[in-house]
């Protein structure tokens, strides 16, 4: 329906539309495909013109689901996710999902209803005014790109604009737009809707100077090496630094978020640096007298807490450093040469000037098949643990049956603990596959609900929600919201029953562990049923009872293409952790 034909009924042959059913042709006319999130009733004007448009809305059930979810389908389809939220407990309930998009650059675009917008300081149903009047935005504000507070429904259209302008523009984040529940039923006039487009992005480049003397250093180097980060996924920037790293023979490491960038079977790639690299990996981030570091923070795990004595020597090495958010140059190490550049347009760049200057290709004796040998000496190791027939099963089974069984082009959506860190150490993404973890929040509970939305945003594929015992109690919502989306998901749940990194953690550290693990009243190992919490939302559900079990369930949830929960009882083992990573010291009493 366009938005002229949704007349507005409150005056008698007034052709006007209501704010909300305005909003709605705006987001159709921006692309919005699907909105996430929970009803309330500051949104529910809102949702009835969402209920009449071609946007599908996608109910969480738990607000923290539905920004999970919304922030899954952003990673899957490069579009920014939309969340819809109710005010008061609606929008703290998302706090964690937004903050976890946020944090990992993921465009997201969260709009809140609110109390009414002459009911201020009042305290209505639900207002946040115990420290000033509406002010649930600042709860928002420490995370988010911008935060919009509409006061007339007549600005409602310009500030979505700026909303989804600011979201994806420069490095991506999530915004908050909070509108007064009664400025989505106030009348506007129908033109407003389409008043405001969004304009085409023009991402900065590299000057060709700066990209010469970037050609140069990368020449004149010894040991040179490309550090990858998360902000370049595909397209042609990928292309272009494939052909910069081959044509010139530079060794790559990647951060967490980066897994899968350049495949795992690429020869020149080393995988992770920092606490979870191998040491391969860290003995060439410090000795290279080179780095070129692609749109990365330098999180700290990746740098072995910044410490130079296990990961990054800036200087002697030298460091190039491009990033569309100037605030990440230099912020970790010192640079030689910064640039605030669209990563895409500065690899091209630099691909072009390196080309003109070194026409020919350069192979640097033994490099290739060093890295090559060393990483299929860690892949072959772990899928040879992977053949133990121990139950509960080792990690390292769970991962070599998935690597055996799934298709190649297979996403994998993570979690934190062993499902995050071990995958991205040792599981051998296929070419086709796809890697989704949470970097920066490293959010206990993202994987359920985030694989959800990214099943939606790409149906044909397999999704696989790998995740821990914690990770599925955490977002239990996440099962009802794929059964009613008919989105077949698969939630393969290692079951240790216990926070079993942070279990590790403290009984290495403090010689035993309280507060981690799950157990009973009489003192025993406790866990839920996942399997028969699954056929109780619906789904398919798998008690895993040997290790042979695991793949025979695993391929009837591939067969039957239904959501399925696999509960798959786990030992608890730690990944190893050949870097450094400083709340160890912290723990020993060593501070710095």
């Amino acid at each position: 329906m366009s938005v002229d034909q949704r007349v507005d009924t409150t005056t008698t042959g007034d052709r006007r539309v209501s704010a909300a059913e305005a909003m709605v042709a705006q987001l159709e006319a921006y692309g919005v495909e699907y909105v996430f999130g929970t009803c309330g009733h500051t949104n529910i004007a809102l949702l009835d013109a969402i209920g009449r448009s071609d946007i599908r809305f996608v109910i969480g059930r738990h607000e923290q689901a539905a920004a999970h979810a919304a922030d899954g389908y952003a990673r899957a389809t490069g579009r920014p996710g939309v969340l819809l939220l109710h005010v008061g407990p609606g929008m703290t309930n998302a706090v964690t999902g937004v903050l976890t998009a946020a944090m990992d650059s993921v465009p997201l675009v969260a709009i809140s209803g609110d109390i009414p917008s002459y009911y201020h300081g009042r305290h209505p149903h639900q207002e946040i005014n115990l420290h000033a009047d509406a002010d649930q935005t600042a709860i928002y504000r420490p995370f988010v790109k911008r935060a919009w507070q509409v006061h007339r429904a007549a600005d409602l259209p310009r500030f979505t604009e700026r909303a989804f302008w600011t979201a994806t523009s420069g490095r991506p984040g999530a915004v908050l737009l909070s509108v007064p529940m009664d400025h989505f039923s106030r009348p506007v006039e129908p033109e407003t809707a389409t008043a405001y487009p969004l304009a085409a992005q023009e991402r900065p480049g590299l000057p060709a100077d700066v990209a010469g003397r970037i050609a140069d250093l990368l020449v004149s180097a010894e040991r040179p090496l490309v550090y990858l980060g998360g902000g370049l996924r595909r397209g042609p920037g990928l292309a272009a630094l494939r052909s910069l790293v081959e044509h010139l023979d530079i060794p790559v490491a990647h951060s967490l978020m980066a897994k899968g960038t350049l495949p795992d079977s690429h020869p020149l790639l080393l995988g992770m640096p920092g606490f979870w690299g191998l040491e391969i990996t860290n003995r060439h981030t410090r000795e290279a007298d080179v780095v070129l570091a692609l749109a990365t923070r330098f999180a700290e795990t990746d740098a072995s807490s910044w410490d130079r004595k296990h990961t990054w020597q800036f200087p002697p090495g030298k460091l190039i450093q491009i990033d569309i958010d100037p605030a990440e140059i230099g912020r970790n190490f010192p640079v030689t040469l910064g640039a605030v550049a669209d990563v895409t347009n500065a690899v091209t760049a630099i691909e072009s000037a390196v080309r003109k200057r070194e026409p020919v290709a350069r192979r640097r004796p033994g490099l290739r098949e060093t890295i090559t040998a060393t990483r299929r000496t860690l892949f072959t190791e772990s899928r040879e643990r992977g053949t133990s027939a121990q139950f509960p099963l080792r990690p390292e089974r769970i991962l070599a049956d998935l690597r055996a069984i799934l298709p190649s082009d297979a996403v994998l959506v993570t979690d934190v603990g062993w499902n995050k860190n071990g995958v991205a150490q040792c599981y051998e993404l296929p070419d086709e596959g796809r890697f989704i973890t949470p970097g920066g929040a490293s959010t206990m509970g993202f994987g359920p609900a985030a694989a959800v939305g990214v099943q939606i945003a790409q149906p044909e594929r397999t999704v696989v929600a790998l995740i821990g015992d914690g990770g599925m109690s955490a977002q239990l919502p996440a099962v009802p919201m794929a059964v009613e989306q008919g989105a077949p998901v698969i939630f393969v749940v290692m079951n240790n029953r216990s926070h079993g990194t942070i279990s590790d953690l403290q009984a290495t550290n403090f010689g035993q562990s309280y507060g981690c693990d799950f157990l009973g009243p009489d003192g025993l190992p406790y866990s839920p049923d996942f399997a028969a919490y699954g056929r109780a939302c619906g789904a398919d559900g798998h008690t895993v009872a040997s290790a042979e079990e695991f793949g025979t369930a695993l391929r009837a949830a591939l067969a039957n293409r239904r959501p399925a929960v696999l509960d798959v009882p786990m030992i608890n083992e730690p990944v190893p952790t050949p870097g450094h990573w400083n709340i160890k010291d912290i723990y020993q009493g060593v501070f710095d």
